[in-house]
């Protein structure tokens, strides 16, 4: 995962406050090193391979017997659940669908999780990373949503996740931020002196 120090984290909350002065809009930032583990998918394809490997040999060559069957299982078994655990092999087993969906449900989490649903006038908005399943995803409650499109967040989320997948995090979360600011800075100007949330980046290891 991105590490960033406390100086590049202040660097964030800064970009935040600059955007809050702008706009009533409230914004968080999320950077998670997963969604999720997904140990249960290397220890399912071993199985699977253990089950179908021995059984296509002993089906096709009559090779091997059956005692000799069930010591290639376990011995398969075993090899996988040893190879799978390394971490770029264990990446090829997962769907990419799965890691998507299981990063946008930690988005969804998180947002209710920071309150951004509880914010006056519902004018939470939320910046979210996900570095394993490399997903960057924007939500924005109700009082944003109808400013900031689809096509607007689509632009966001495309430069954001480019400049992650180039390692830099720091400067993807800074630009993001300072283009919300912009974008909403018109749509939803600051009314009121107001800062319901704090301005920080939630770091998920």
């Amino acid at each position: 995962m991105t590490h960033l120090n406390e100086y590049e984290q202040r660097q964030v909350a800064e970009a935040i406050a600059r955007a809050e002065q702008r706009t009533d809009a409230e914004l968080v930032t999320v950077l998670a090193r997963r969604a999720d583990d997904y140990d249960y998918l290397p220890l399912l394809w071993a199985v699977l391979l253990a089950l179908a490997i021995p059984g296509t040999l002993q089906l096709l060559l009559g090779w091997p017997g059956l005692r000799g069957l069930l010591v290639a299982q376990v011995l398969i078994f075993i090899a996988f659940c040893l190879l799978l655990r390394q971490p770029r092999l264990a990446a090829w087993v997962v769907p990419r669908a799965l890691l998507h969906r299981r990063a946008a449900q930690l988005a969804r989490r998180q947002f209710r999780e920071q309150n951004l649903q509880r914010t006056e006038g519902a004018t939470g908005v939320l910046i979210f990373v996900s570095e394993a399943e490399r997903f960057v995803t924007i939500l924005a409650d109700e009082g944003i949503a109808r400013h900031l499109d689809e096509q607007a967040r689509a632009g966001l989320v495309a430069r954001l996740a480019e400049q992650v997948g180039e390692g830099r995090t720091l400067q993807g979360f800074v630009e993001c931020i300072d283009a919300c600011g912009e974008l909403l800075s018109q749509a939803v100007p600051p009314t009121r002196r107001r800062n319901q949330l704090p301005n920080r980046l939630v770091i998920l290891d």
